[in-house]
C-alpha cells in the first residue's frame, strides 16, 4: 500500500478545493479515506480519535450537527444567500425539538439539512444537503453572527411556524431571555438576542406558514423562562386554565438564600421544579436545595419527562397543590 501523501498545513481541517488545487494538491488525494465531502467543493478532514466526543443528549448533538454543517456551507455560501430557519436557530444556540430520519430514528448529521434563504427572485441553491428558501424584502432580516450571515432571532423565529406552539414558545423564550442580577444566575447584564416586541412584530409582518401558531404563541413567551422544559411545564398549565407561575425566583428563609426555584405559586407557597439529566454533584446539590424548599414550608411539586409526557397528571398534581 503506498503511502499517504501529506495535506500542506496552511490549508486547516476545512478547505476549498481550489485551494487545495493552488496548494499543490491533486485530484486523487482529494479522495482519500481521511477526508469528507461535507459539501461538493468541500473537503474536512477526519479527526480519527475526536479529543470532543459526541454529547448523550441527542438535543445537544442534533444542535452540534446542525451547527457544524451550517458553518461548513457558510465558507462557500454566495452573498445573495443566508442562513435561515432551524440551521439558523441552531447558530443562535436556540433549543428545537428533535428531527428524526426516514426511519423514525433520531436523525444524525446526514440527516439534518442546511436551510439557507435567498431574498426576492435570484437563483436558488442547488447543492445536496441543502433546503433552500426564498425570503421577501419587507419581512426578512439578515445580521452577521460568529462570522456568518444569517437571520435574525426574530426572522428565524417567524420562520419556523410549522413547529408546535410549545416549541415555538420555548425558542422565544430562549430569545427573548432577560439576564437579571441574582445569586448564582450566569451572565447577569447580558442582552436578550430579541424582544417580544419584535417576535411580535415578525408575526404580523404578512402572512406565514403556521400563523395562528406564531400568534398564539408569542402571547405566552416570557423573559425569565431559563429551559424549554421549563417552558414547556408553563404551557401545559397555562393551556390547562391554571394561574401563571413567577419564573426563576430566589427563594429566601428567615434572611437566607434557598435556592432559585423553575416556576413558582408565591401566595400558596408552591413550586414546580423540572428534573432533567441530572448526574453526581448536580443531582446532590439539586436534592438538597429541594429539600431546604420544603423544610421552609414550601410544597414543592417534582416534574420529570415522563410526568410531563403525562400533562393530566401534572395538571391534577399542582391543581391540588394550589
Amino acid at each position: 500500500m503506498g503511502r499517504r501523501i501529506l495535506l500542506p498545513d496552511q490549508l486547516g481541517d476545512v478547505f476549498d478545493v481550489h485551494e487545495a488545487h493552488g496548494a499543490g494538491v491533486g485530484r486523487g488525494r482529494l479522495h482519500g479515506r481521511d477526508l469528507e465531502i461535507p459539501f461538493p467543493g468541500l473537503r474536512a478532514r477526519i479527526d480519527p480519535d475526536p479529543s470532543d466526543p459526541e454529547p448523550d443528549d441527542p438535543y445537544l448533538r442534533q444542535r452540534r450537527a446542525r451547527t457544524e454543517r451550517a458553518r461548513l456551507y457558510a465558507r462557500r455560501m454566495p452573498d445573495s444567500q443566508h442562513i435561515s430557519h432551524e440551521s439558523a436557530a441552531a447558530l443562535w444556540g436556540g433549543p428545537l425539538p428533535l428531527a428524526f430520519g426516514p426511519d423514525d430514528w433520531i436523525a444524525e448529521a446526514s440527516n439534518l439539512p442546511v436551510h439557507v434563504t435567498v431574498i426576492g427572485d435570484g437563483p436558488l441553491p442547488r447543492t445536496a444537503g441543502v433546503a433552500r428558501h426564498r425570503g421577501r424584502a419587507d419581512r426578512t432580516f439578515v445580521t452577521e453572527h460568529d462570522g456568518i450571515r444569517l437571520a435574525t432571532p426574530a426572522t428565524t423565529w417567524a420562520s419556523l411556524g410549522a413547529l408546535s406552539v410549545v416549541d415555538l414558545v420555548a425558542l422565544g423564550d430562549y430569545f427573548c431571555r432577560v439576564w437579571r442580577q441574582g445569586r448564582g444566575r450566569p451572565t447577569p447584564g447580558r442582552a436578550p438576542l430579541a424582544t417580544i416586541d419584535e417576535l411580535r412584530a415578525a408575526t404580523g409582518s404578512g402572512r406565514r406558514l403556521g400563523i395562528g401558531r406564531l400568534r398564539q404563541a408569542v402571547e405566552w413567551i416570557r423573559e425569565d423562562s431559563w429551559s424549554p422544559r421549563e417552558s414547556a411545564v408553563r404551557c401545559v398549565l397555562l393551556g390547562a386554565g391554571l394561574p401563571e407561575p413567577e419564573l426563576n425566583v430566589d427563594i429566601y428563609h428567615e434572611g437566607r438564600f434557598l435556592g432559585c426555584a423553575d416556576l413558582v405559586y408565591a401566595s400558596r407557597r408552591v413550586i414546580v421544579e423540572y428534573h432533567g439529566m441530572l448526574h453526581g454533584a448536580s443531582w446532590a446539590a439539586d436534592v438538597e436545595r429541594i429539600a431546604a424548599f420544603r423544610a421552609a414550608g414550601w410544597t414543592v411539586i417534582d416534574v420529570t419527562a415522563p410526568l410531563l409526557r403525562r400533562p393530566d397528571d401534572l395538571i391534577a398534581r399542582v391543581r391540588r397543590a394550589l
